[in-house]
């Protein structure tokens, strides 16, 4: 029998509420734009309540980190877009706990020293009905009506954990719904345009990632030629007229690369902003992933908490990251990945950009088939980040037990989502993980041969 989100979220407010005003509380999150605004919610709901507190952003593997958490004197914890997957670990903190995760739940009984909310505990999807910042918004929602401002950080999170493909669902819906009925976002239909020019916008576009014009100075002047519309002209002072030839002929380019319905969905929809969050919602995820993802998460939380100062720097961080992404992506264009009979994979220097590139070729640069993993080698161990699509989850994929089941398998960790995972194992397991993996996803999506 399911549990009811409302009666957690009242029942970790209690908890939260029942802490002495000298409380300090430590707050854990992932680093994306999941995990920032998970993050910053929780943070600036404290702080309205007179709490200070104490945020880390990490990274998969959260093993080091939570070991460097357990020798810190804390009396209350609370991980956001994380703690499920590492529950085990997580019980060995002596501290009061709270854990808002919407990743695969392994354990529903927890110690009585940990309190645990998971989507997936309440019958809600925890792969694109809820994310870790929509969670910790009805948290904070419980614990303080007046928090319903901080509804745009919940959807901005919603955003960048692609749930919003398909359209809004389930709890996020319910959300969004109401923040629009709240006025605290507003909504309309259009394109995702990051920078001031159409043609800049076309240049760094990496999500979606138009072949052959994305990171294409020459190209794109070679279309808005064609289309009669000047580089240094502002998408808003455009016709309507052109507007949607711009729009008609991106979409044709996009179903040209083979681009999946769903995707193409995503491309010209309906939209979310808010002053809060710098204008649309896309560009903000986008913004914070790359300050979190790039190496200066700092700046993503600090966005959030309101340092407006940090705006500037976390622009020209994003486009530094935009351009290595975009190298990337155009090297896959060009050379491609390497194959088994179940799932591609490639070779990254990073974690973080293995996984981002990866879910790009995925959706706009590789056919539906397989999924794609992304391998980047440290001097101990592989990191591994997976990405697959709804099709294929759809055929039986379950990427995060495949991580989960293989990883465990070499003395390693994993896990995730059905569409999205990743492992850490040691550096020797390679040639035996590209095997294991390829055996138990043949498995899953029926391949015999």
């Amino acid at each position: 029998m399911s549990l009811d989100l409302y009666t957690l979220a009242e029942k970790a407010a209690t908890r939260i509420k029942s802490a002495d005003k000298n409380t300090r509380f430590r707050v854990i999150s992932h680093y994306d734009a999941d995990g920032i605004t998970s993050a910053a919610i929780i943070c600036k709901a404290l702080y309205r309540e007179g709490y200070d507190f104490h945020a880390t952003l990490m990274r998969n593997p959260f093993t080091q980190g939570i070991e460097r958490v357990k020798k810190e004197d804390n009396t209350h914890v609370i991980f956001t877009d994380m703690g499920s997957g590492q529950l085990s670990m997580i019980e060995q903190i002596q501290a009061d706990i709270l854990i808002i995760d919407h990743h695969q739940l392994k354990q529903e009984k927890t110690t009585d020293h940990i309190f645990q909310i998971n989507a997936n505990q309440c019958g809600i999807n925890g792969n694109n009905e809820a994310c870790g910042a929509t969670l910790s918004y009805a948290v904070v929602y419980a614990l303080n009506k007046n928090n319903n401002d901080l509804a745009h950080y919940a959807i901005a999170g919603a955003t960048g954990d692609k749930q919003y493909i398909g359209g809004f669902k389930g709890y996020n819906k319910t959300l969004v719904d109401q923040a629009v009925k709240d006025q605290v976002v507003s909504e309309h239909i259009g394109l995702k345009l990051s920078q001031p020019t159409i043609s800049e916008s076309l240049y760094f576009s990496v999500e979606p990632f138009y072949q052959g014009l994305s990171g294409n100075h020459e190209a794109i002047e070679q279309l808005l030629k064609k289309l009669h519309i000047s580089t240094d002209d502002v998408y808003t002072g455009l016709s309507t007229e052109k507007q949607k030839d711009l729009h008609s002929y991106l979409m044709l380019h996009l179903i040209k690369q083979g681009c999946e319905s769903n995707i193409l969905d995503t491309v010209i929809r309906t939209r979310y902003s808010s002053d809060q969050t710098y204008g649309e919602m896309e560009q903000f995820a986008d913004l914070l992933d790359a300050c979190g993802k790039g190496g200066h998460r700092d700046l993503g939380l600090s966005l959030c908490l309101g340092d407006e100062n940090s705006y500037h720097q976390a622009k020209n961080h994003e486009e530094s990251f935009k351009k290595t992404l975009l190298s990337s992506l155009q090297d896959i264009e060009q050379n491609g990945v390497q194959e088994t009979s179940s799932y591609r994979y490639f070779y990254a220097d990073q974690t973080s950009l293995g996984g981002v590139i990866g879910g790009i070729a995925t959706n706009f640069i590789l056919d539906k088939e397989k999924p794609l993993l992304s391998i980047a080698k440290k001097p101990d161990e592989l990191q591994v980040s997976c990405r697959g699509n709804h099709y294929l989850v759809q055929k039986g994929l379950d990427l995060g037990g495949a991580m989960h089941t293989v990883a465990t398998t070499l003395n390693g960790y994993g896990g995730g989502h059905a569409i999205a995972a990743g492992a850490t194992i040691p550096i020797d397991k390679e040639d035996q993980f590209i095997k294991d993996v390829d055996r138990i996803l043949k498995k899953q999506l029926h391949i015999t041969s």
